[in-house]
């Protein structure tokens, strides 16, 4: 089997199959037909990416149906919201078009279904039919109208479309077999009344068909090759083929229907009606919220359209269901704007600090690097004065060894800038710390050259000159529900799982080249994660939404809520997170690329717990243990991005990365 062979999906299997004993490639047409009553969600994108992207492929039309049969709950918003979402994921359709197109030869080939005898008006009450239609286990029975003459019939469905029945009065069943094993063939419903005016054809049609009928037809109107469906419609499959088999002639393409599993997401809920609930009662701020898993929430938190795809292409197409962990898609967003945001210095818990040796009436712009990941970003000039904001937490009064932060007696770095040494604090009546005093060594500017300036310490803070920092706000998000399944549980409400932590309001001050950033911009505030700015920031007042920390800051939780789980077993030593990580080394190589990127992802989140004392002795790991050898460099990244220095053995081990022979482990290497 050749390599291209393999890397096939089963649908691109079905479909090369195809393309050898029954089609032509120019026959090739795919369809996404999303249901305008919502906005598209994480979950779609799986469908979305499977259909264009096999357009991609195959270099054949794809068609944005809207499948807009229920004008209930139908608008015009959702259609707009749709449209904007798939062309923002970089997607470009061939014909826009709707099931209401189709609805006057819907309504003329149930007509003949009529008088060919293979469909009758129902009269019944929808607890009689639901009592009549059986169980999976016990066959249906036959109903008293399910006899009635053609003529009678078309009387029937001809007042039906002219408006003189009331709703539910009156149905149109499709005649196959109310015994059959399959209970979407017990008669289905074909028609009901809706007097409901419709978002495209107004008050004109007063009966509409269900999804069923239209499904396959538009499909076979349209001249779809390939009907794709998630899973849970393969039961509906027999009925497409049903009433395909009624219409189907011989010189026309005969669409095929084929499931593949739905994207399910961990901490997510996927369900429109539940997703409307959540902003009709006004748990979130609208179907864009930041918190929502709607595409047009993650556009407004700041994830790109490459994240996205990227996520769809790695958890890959399958035929059973499964969850995917929420941490894979946040991993991919970090992963994309690690290579593309500009960092910027910006402080969320401001404590003031005082550099008690530099001259008050001094100011310097120092340069500083916008992405170390792309080098045609270039540089920034960022200004430096005697008083500076650095965050809260990183500062300790009294310190243990393993705190590279800034304590007193200690030096640390301020980044771009100076060499600082803890001196002493001012504290408030309750004790409180307001400002903390050090000192600097004025040859130790970063990037100058001088011998002190070489000095290495442990420690890197990002700070904001006072006098020049922008006031802005911070929107910090977190997920929105606190449990993994949040509507599995059969004893409780989803409502129920709401994370009252999801939003905070956080007054930050960042550096003044935020001042004018535009709606949509995306950057790393360094040492603290990625934001963007946000629809409602305007001139006067900066907003950023967080998209996602440098760090999965839930993978430390879940072990602490299974240790609760199981106290019996408290008493046994826990392994340490290195330990962990070399584990996870051992067969790095060796994964899939889905399972590899979620190990990736579990050995970052890991390495928050490590210290470079544990990590040092990896640094000698043979040349043939290559996995190790990457866990390791991934550890070091994240040990640099938290503020520790580079020395010798850290750049010699930086080095053989680079000099080795595995693209996987040079890829890490080129990372740092």
């Amino acid at each position: 089997m050749s390599e291209e062979t393999k890397s096939l999906n089963f649908i691109e299997h079905i479909i090369e199959n195809d393309l050898k004993t029954e089609i032509t490639q120019d026959k090739l047409r795919f369809r996404f037909p999303p249901e305008p009553n919502g906005y598209l969600h994480i979950g779609h994108t799986k469908a979305i990416g499977i259909s264009f992207g096999l357009g991609e492929r195959y270099n054949a039309p794809v068609n944005l149906r809207f499948d807009d049969t229920n004008p209930a709950k139908e608008e015009q918003e959702y259609v707009d919201a749709i449209k904007e979402d798939v062309s923002w994921l970089g997607y470009k359709w061939d014909k826009e078009v709707y099931s209401s197109d189709y609805f006057q030869q819907l309504f003329d080939w149930a007509v003949q279904l009529i008088k060919d005898g293979k469909a009758y008006v129902d009269s019944q009450s929808s607890e009689a039919m639901a009592e009549q239609k059986g169980t999976p286990t016990q066959p249906g029975v036959d109903g008293p109208y399910r006899n009635r003459s053609v003529e009678e019939n078309l009387d029937l469905f001809y007042r039906m479309k002219a408006g003189e029945f009331d709703e539910g009065e009156h149905i149109l069943r499709a005649k196959i077999d109310m015994q059959h094993v399959n209970m979407l063939m017990r008669d289905p419903i074909i028609y009901r009344i809706l007097k409901k005016s419709h978002h495209r054809t107004g008050d004109t049609w007063c009966i509409y068909p269900m999804y069923d009928w239209t499904h396959g037809e538009s499909d076979y109107i349209e001249q779809i090759s390939h009907s794709l469906c998630s899973l849970e419609f393969k039961p509906h499959r027999e009925l497409y083929d049903w009433f395909l088999d009624q219409l189907v002639v011989e010189d026309k393409l005969r669409p095929k229907q084929r499931e593949f599993a739905r994207l399910n997401l961990s901490y997510t809920i996927m369900s429109k009606r539940k997703l409307l609930q959540l902003v009709e009662d006004g748990i979130v701020n609208g179907w864009d919220d930041p918190r929502m898993p709607t595409i047009s929430g993650l556009r407004r938190r700041g994830y790109t359209p490459a994240a996205i795809r990227k996520f769809v292409e790695t958890v890959g197409v399958a035929k059973r269901e499964n969850v995917i962990d929420v941490s894979l898609l946040e991993f991919c967003i970090r992963e994309d704007l690690n290579k593309t945001a500009p960092r910027v210095m910006a402080v969320l818990d401001p404590v003031k600090l005082v550099i008690t040796n530099y001259p008050e009436d001094k100011e310097e712009w120092l340069e500083a690097e916008n992405n170390q990941e792309d080098e045609s970003a270039g540089f920034r000039q960022v200004p430096f004065s005697r008083e500076l904001y650095i965050e809260r937490d990183d500062f300790k009064e009294n310190a243990n060894s393993k705190y590279f932060r800034l304590t007193l007696g200690k030096e640390v770095r301020l980044k771009n800038a100076y060499i600082i040494k803890g001196e002493g604090v001012v504290k408030d009546e309750n004790g409180n710390i307001t400002e903390i005093h050090v000192s600097y060594d004025p040859e130790t500017l970063s990037g100058s050259g001088t011998e002190a300036s070489l000095r290495k310490v442990k420690g890197t803070l990002h700070w904001v000159s006072i006098k020049h920092a922008v006031k802005a706000v911070v929107r910090e998000y977190d997920r929105l529900f606190m449990d993994e399944a949040p509507d599995s549980h059969a004893d409780k409400s989803f409502m129920d799982f709401i994370n009252p932590e999801s939003l905070k309001l956080i007054t930050a001050y960042v550096e003044p080249s935020l001042k004018d950033a535009k709606v949509g911009e995306r950057f790393q505030f360094q040492r603290l994660g990625y934001f963007n700015v946000d629809n409602d920031s305007t001139s006067d007042q900066l907003i950023f939404n967080k998209t996602v920390g440098l760090r999965d800051s839930w993978a430390k939780e879940k072990p602490k809520a299974q240790a609760n789980q199981n106290q019996p077993k408290s008493n046994q030593p826990q392994r340490k997170a290195i330990d962990v990580i070399q584990q996870f080394g051992k067969k790095y190589t060796n994964l899939p690329e889905a399972k590899r990127e979620k190990i990736k992802a579990d050995i970052l989140a890991l390495a928050e717990n490590v210290s470079y004392d544990e990590l040092e002795p990896l640094f000698a790991t043979a040349a043939k243990k290559v996995g190790t050898r990457i866990a390791a460099m991934l550890t070091l990244k994240v040990l640099l991005k938290n503020g520790l220095e580079r020395n010798d053995a850290i750049n010699e081990f930086i080095e053989k990365g680079l000099a080795d022979g595995n693209a996987l482990l040079v890829a890490e290497a080129e990372a740092l």
